[in-house]
């Protein structure tokens, strides 16, 4: 695998603005400042809840969506700066896409060899040789025998693999796919799976795919986990020494920055809410609570609710000059006890 990154994303930002009822207009930061990098004939997959930005982003490798700010480079080229007409060209020529839905990738009237073909004419091939070239590609996802068949006449496997032809046949670079294997069963989606990977060591093609499936890792060279617009973690696959046999190694991302995304139930865990202590040790980095906020909240977690109360006003006054005043008032309000001859005790 070529080490030279096919895609580079250098803080990578997409803002969409939508429309509310009675007027007026609210952002919506898909993608807030993203660094990834794919190396050429890498197998990526994506993975992260709805609205973590991970569509936002292949439509944007696509040349779908124009970035809003930062670069985005497939195969050196810059697509925030092309024009519509390079944009196109680069739709055409340089990647190739495969979506979720049989009907977003097939016409429903042609037939499998006609839809791979389509693409073809589109560029220009046209006569025996695009004839040539969409059998070749049916016969590489296995559908020789299904050439003649229409999209309702073919399983939901089969129009996935169709749908991977029509992507490679104008010999893309890059292959995108959107939850290739989202309406499909295990079984159905282990022989996609299966022939993606075929595909990315026997043609050396550059694949990434966005995925809800948590097992997404055992099929792709490396994970990444997209959380609020940014890469959160990245899980590997590791080959273990003097073995065929590869474990799963999740790595947390630092960004350009140095901003590291720490998981949620780590932070619950340590009861970590807004600052952490950064301490250099002999073996790397250690993220901690402070000493004074986990010491104060032992100390607190000790008194009375009452008692918790009064130290926690009394904490944030004593700085301050409201100290003294509400000294004065407590010394006013509260008076001393007296017995039944009136003398105070």
């Amino acid at each position: 695998m070529n080490t030279e990154p096919l895609i580079l994303c250098e803080s990578l930002v997409k803002i969409y603005r939508l429309n509310q009822e009675g007027g007026g207009s609210v952002e919506v930061q898909a993608l807030q400042g993203m660094d990834m990098t794919v190396s050429e004939g890498e197998m990526l997959g994506i993975v992260g809840a709805s609205g973590s930005g991970k569509s936002t982003l292949l439509n944007v490798l696509g040349g779908l969506d124009h970035p809003t700010g930062g670069r985005a480079l497939i195969a050196k080229q810059d697509l925030g700066q092309l024009s519509p007409a390079a944009l196109d060209l680069f739709r055409r020529k340089t990647v190739g896409f495969v979506w979720q839905q049989g009907a977003r990738n097939l016409i429903s009237y042609l037939t499998a060899l006609e839809n791979i073909e389509l693409p073809l004419t589109l560029s220009g091939q046209v006569g025996r040789a695009a004839d040539q070239r969409a059998l070749e590609l049916l016969d590489l996802v296995g559908l020789s025998e299904r050439k003649n068949h229409r999209l309702e006449e073919l399983s939901g496997g089969e129009q996935q693999r169709v749908a991977i032809a029509i992507a490679l046949a104008n010999r893309p670079r890059l292959l995108l796919a959107d939850e290739p294997t989202g309406e499909l069963d295990t079984a159905t989606a282990q022989t996609i799976y299966d022939l993606l990977r075929r595909l990315n060591k026997q043609l050396g093609l550059t694949i990434v795919i966005v995925s809800h499936d948590p097992g997404i890792a055992r099929h792709v060279d490396r994970v990444v986990a997209v959380r609020d617009g940014k890469l959160a973690s990245e899980t590997l696959r590791v080959q273990k020494v003097d073995s065929d046999e590869h474990h799963l190694v999740e790595l947390a991302v630092v960004d350009a920055a140095g901003r590291l995304q720490i998981p949620r139930e780590y932070l619950e865990q340590f009861n970590i809410r807004r600052r952490v202590q950064v301490e250099l040790t002999e073996e790397g980095i250690l993220i901690r609570p402070p000493e004074r906020e986990h010491h104060s909240h032992d100390q607190t977690s000790a008194l009375s609710p009452n008692e918790q109360e009064s130290t926690a006003f009394e904490t944030k006054v004593a700085p301050s000059r409201l100290w003294k005043v509400w000294q004065s008032l407590k010394s006013r309000f509260t008076r001393p006890a007296q017995n039944h001859n009136g003398d105070e005790k």
